[in-house]
């Protein structure tokens, strides 16, 4: 959907800086409400019954437009963990107009948190020139799939999946510290092994995370397996109805990364769950 048709409201807000229980991070920035990548298995739909939004998820953006007025005295996140983004991608269509995640970066530079960027979308590129001032920085991006068809069904605004890879490449090219998130990954369809394969030349760790249904996501995923995969659905009912044949599946995949990331020399981050991510030190 392109920016003229999606639901864009400039909003004011108390903070833009929120302590995290997520592994590896101590503050979360989300520049936007809402995200036009519009993923199917997105788990931050959630976020939706906190605005008075009845469009779609994926068809509506809040503008968090004082976010540099209400960033407060930055000297507290000196080495502080802050990832961008967690609910919203900070690259996605909308920054290209009001450019939130670089004012926010920019703005930030003096206190030297410890910055993590995630994103489906290339336009991280732009904002090397900033990254590179930080003494502590990673730039990620998450990949479900390599295949293109798949990939605009499940991400339909989301850069290309090798468009991503290039991304990785473009900023470790300019020294900064990257990664490839394999998320969520699809049993029987995301290609383990050819995506990091693609990748391994151009990134310093990998992170992992399984594919959970929930009741946000569930229908749009069965959805994607009738149209696509329709031979799976045996093997997903298998998997997600029973706890036993979930934690073999899973252990077996687990396995298999940790082998793979051994043989190439990189650290594998691994978090696998069922219903959301626990805090790991």
């Amino acid at each position: 959907m392109g920016l003229d048709e999606m639901v864009v409201r400039e909003i004011n807000v108390n903070s833009i800086i929120t302590e995290s229980n997520l592994p590896g991070t101590d503050y979360v920035i989300n520049p936007y409400v809402g995200c036009q990548h519009a993923c199917v298995y997105c788990y931050a739909e959630f976020m939706k019954r906190f605005t008075d939004h009845h469009e779609e998820w994926g068809d509506f953006v809040d503008i968090k437009i004082n976010a540099l007025e209400v960033l407060g005295n930055i000297k507290k996140y000196r080495n502080k963990r802050i990832l961008l983004s967690s609910v919203t991608d900070p690259y996605h269509p909308v920054e290209a107009k009001y450019k939130l995640t670089r004012r926010i970066l920019e703005a930030l530079i003096p206190a030297q948190p410890r910055i993590g960027i995630l994103t489906k979308g290339r336009m991280v590129v732009r904002d090397i020139d900033l990254l590179q001032q930080y003494n502590h920085v990673s730039v990620g991006v998450s990949i479900a799939t390599l295949d293109n068809e798949y990939s605009r069904e499940l991400e339909p605004v989301a850069a290309l999946p090798h468009l991503r890879i290039d991304v990785i490449k473009k900023c470790k090219e300019a020294g900064l510290p990257t990664y490839v998130f394999l998320s969520p990954i699809f049993p029987y369809i995301t290609e383990i092994e050819k995506i990091m394969e693609l990748s391994v030349p151009y990134v310093d760790f990998f992170m992992f995370e399984n594919l959970n249904l929930r009741p946000t996501n569930l229908y749009k995923i069965k959805g994607f397996l009738e149209k696509f995969r329709p031979d799976l659905i045996q093997s997903y009912n298998e998997i997600y109805n029973s706890n036993e044949q979930s934690h073999q599946y899973w252990q077996e995949v687990k396995d298999k990364i940790e082998l793979l990331c051994k043989g190439y020399g990189k650290e594998a981050k691994i978090y696998f769950h069922h219903g959301g991510f626990k805090k790991q030190k």
